[in-house]
């Protein structure tokens, strides 16, 4: 692994880059928003693809970025459709994993070639498909931070922001560029390890955050949720073995730092259920079900949840 790294991931920047980055954000949520918004308080040429509220939001008052270090409303471009991404060198590509091959289609005629694709969602296979899907050049990332929407053109960070990315064509460039607008950041040759860990994590958390509603500080205060956590990371733990990964970090120190350095973070699975939104939970505790199903290792805790957070779904329509 090579660290690029900085000391403070929402530090006031100084003087614009020498060469401004043409990038595009498909996808404007917390996550697309808060890296998006980042980059173009450091100068570069930042276009939001998102939903029309928010688009008209930005236009009219710019992005309002409410982080720890400063609150500012950022300017930056704006808009509905995917064409808006031509021209740029760097997609951060930040959609919902359910809709990672239907959004890559609508993208891909407007992308020139050497347009590099920083996939930023949950879920471990979603570079896989996006290169399975377009011709472009396609780097996984796994994104640590605590974000959200607080409204149309408002995105509230709570606290931590970095990244570790692929090595491919582009991104070291990428990585330089965010680096110097404050993220740190790390490019590893073992992200497929460090997607699995966050995937592990976010088994734990996310799907006991959306059927409780709590934040993550909260929600650890429950009878019985560690021996819960860990049973769902063990069993993920035994499906990444039989899987042939080798993880980074270790996992079970990660969860339980988790709800110290996010404990007012509400899972994304928790945001979208109490929004009326599809959830990503096939993509989370799913995945490793089907995985373990695949490979001979069972996950009755992982499917317990899954099953429950459809049936969430279900009741609230």
């Amino acid at each position: 692994m090579t660290p690029v790294d900085v000391p403070e991931a929402q530090a006031p920047l100084q003087t614009p880059p020498q060469v401004p980055l043409q990038v595009a954000v498909m996808g404007a949520g917390a996550v697309g928003c808060f890296f998006g918004g980042m980059l173009a308080r450091a100068g570069h040429d930042v276009t939001l693809i998102g939903r029309p509220a928010h688009v008209a939001a930005v236009r009219d008052h710019g992005l309002r970025m409410e982080t720890r270090m400063f609150d500012e409303q950022v300017r930056l471009r704006a808009d509905t459709e995917p064409a808006a991404a031509r021209g740029a060198q760097l997609v951060l590509f930040c959609v919902k994993s359910t809709d990672t091959v239907s959004a890559a289609q609508a993208l891909a005629p407007h992308l020139g070639a050497d347009t590099l694709l920083l996939s930023m969602q949950n879920g471990v296979d979603n570079a896989e498909r996006l290169r399975e899907t377009v011709p472009q050049p396609v780097s996984a990332a796994v994104v640590y931070v605590a974000t959200e929407m607080a409204g149309p053109g408002h995105v509230k960070h709570h606290g931590r922001g970095e990244l570790v990315i692929e090595p491919v064509l582009g991104a070291e460039r990428a990585a330089q560029a965010l680096v110097a607008a404050g993220v740190p950041v790390d490019v590893s040759d073992n992200v497929r390890g460090a997607l699995w860990s966050k995937l592990l994590i976010n088994c734990a958390y996310n799907a006991l955050s959306a059927l409780t509603q709590q934040p993550y500080g909260e929600l650890v205060k429950g009878e019985g949720v560690w021996t819960v956590m860990d049973q769902l990371v063990d069993e993920g733990l035994a499906v990444a073995a039989a899987d042939g990964v080798t993880l980074l970090g270790d996992v079970r120190q990660a969860v339980r730092k988790i709800a110290e350095t996010m404990p007012g973070q509400f899972s994304s699975t928790a945001q979208d259920l109490a929004r009326g939104k599809p959830t990503e939970i096939d993509h989370l505790n799913g995945f490793l079900v089907r995985r373990g199903e695949a490979l001979g290792v069972p996950t009755p805790a992982n499917r317990v949840l899954h099953t429950l957070v459809h049936l969430a779904e279900l009741s609230r329509d």
